[in-house]
Formats: structure tokens, C-alpha cells, sequence
């Protein structure tokens, strides 16, 4: 245990947890929690806080409350997500709702977990979503954007590459699309299978896919 889990304490000493929760006890323990894990945090009682610190630092992970006094934290969790930056978003959840649980998901939650807090599942499933680079955004318009965590992993038009190919199109059908031909489609998709360890195309759809 003692190599691992410093390990991960050594990865997370620049990523930022923000856990947004009106209760000051949940964020004083959650804080407790990520800091011994290595992270740095911060947190906000109130959704007009959380949003005002977006402007200054975007986190690399947040937690938040489905319900957060003035804002439902829904609509925190698509400010996050319109932001594009892949940060996992963990909502929590005052008591068990499954209406409120199923939209979160949808709009790309990585989970949704109720008080009392299980912690050692928290610290799981934040570690997971860190482990994967790419995750789904919300849906629109039938399908769901792909969000890749780390801009300076993935060029603009390799993204673009990405979410057409993860949309099924072929690289004649991608290549019409962006104005580029097939083998130039060939050469992109190459360098994103590469950057996200992907061994062909399959194992790409399925690093997208479970994330």
C-alpha cells in the first residue's frame, strides 16, 4: 500500500478538489478527506461563490450538492461541463433521489452518491474518473460530445477526429465533414489512438465509452 498510495498523493499535489455543499461540516470533512490523499481544496457554501471561483481557477475534480441553497447544483454541473475540460464531477445527494441521480448522469456526473457519505467510494470513484483523460459530456442533439481532459494532449482538430469517429462516421464520411482527406483523417486518428493508448479502433470506443 505504502509505494501506491504515495504514489497518488505525489500525482495530486496540483489538482484541485472544489466540494460545493451548503453544510460547512460535510466540507470540512470532505476537505480532511482530499488533503490526505494529496489534494489541494477548496470549497463554497452557496452556488454564487463556487461560480465566481470558476472564474480564477477551474477545479480538477468537483464535488457537488444536488441541492445548494439558491442554485440546484444541476445547473452547476452543466456550467462545469460546458467548460469542456473533462474535470470528473461527483454529485452528492442530502437523500436518495433517483430522478435527480438519472439527470446528473445524463449530463455526465460521474456519479451520484447520498449522505451519510460513503468515503473510501468517494476516493474510488474520483480515483477512477482521474485515471481516464476522456469523458462524455451531456447530451445534445442525440449524442454526446466527448470531452478530453488535458488540452495540450489533443489538438482542436484531433478532438474533432475523436468525436466524429466516436460518432461512427467512417474517415470518407469524417474527412467530407472537416474538409480533409480520408488519409489525413488516417494520420489523426493514428496520433489519437496513440495519446490515449488505444490499440485500434475498438479499444478507442471503449476507452470513450466507459468513461
Amino acid at each position: 500500500m505504502g509505494e501506491s498510495s504515495y504514489y497518488h498523493a505525489f500525482l495530486n499535489r496540483d489538482r484541485l478538489v472544489h466540494l460545493v455543499d451548503a453544510d460547512p461540516g460535510t466540507c470540512e470533512a470532505l476537505s480532511v478527506l482530499f488533503r490526505l490523499e494529496g489534494f489541494q481544496t477548496t470549497f463554497s457554501l452557496e452556488a454564487a461563490h463556487f461560480v465566481a471561483s470558476l472564474e480564477r481557477r477551474r477545479p480538477d475534480v468537483a464535488v457537488i450538492n444536488l441541492a445548494v441553497g439558491d442554485e440546484s447544483g444541476l445547473s452547476l454541473l452543466r456550467r462545469i461541463k460546458s467548460l469542456r475540460t473533462g474535470a470528473p464531477v461527483v454529485m452528492l445527494s442530502n437523500s436518495p433521489n433517483l430522478d435527480a441521480a438519472v439527470t446528473a448522469m445524463k449530463l455526465g456526473a460521474s456519479d451520484v452518491i447520498s449522505k451519510p457519505i460513503d468515503s473510501e467510494h468517494l476516493l474510488g470513484v474520483v480515483r477512477d474518473a482521474l485515471r481516464r483523460d476522456v469523458h462524455l459530456g451531456a447530451m445534445q442533439g442525440g449524442y454526446r460530445p466527448v470531452e478530453v481532459r488535458g488540452f495540450a494532449q489533443l489538438t482542436p482538430r484531433e478532438r474533432e477526429v475523436l468525436q466524429l469517429i466516436t460518432n461512427g462516421q467512417s474517415n470518407k464520411e469524417a474527412g467530407r465533414e472537416l474538409g480533409i482527406s480520408p488519409r489525413t483523417i488516417e494520420v489523426h486518428r493514428a496520433r489519437v489512438m496513440e495519446k490515449l493508448g488505444a490499440r485500434n479502433t475498438a479499444d478507442l470506443m471503449r476507452i470513450v465509452l466507459t468513461s
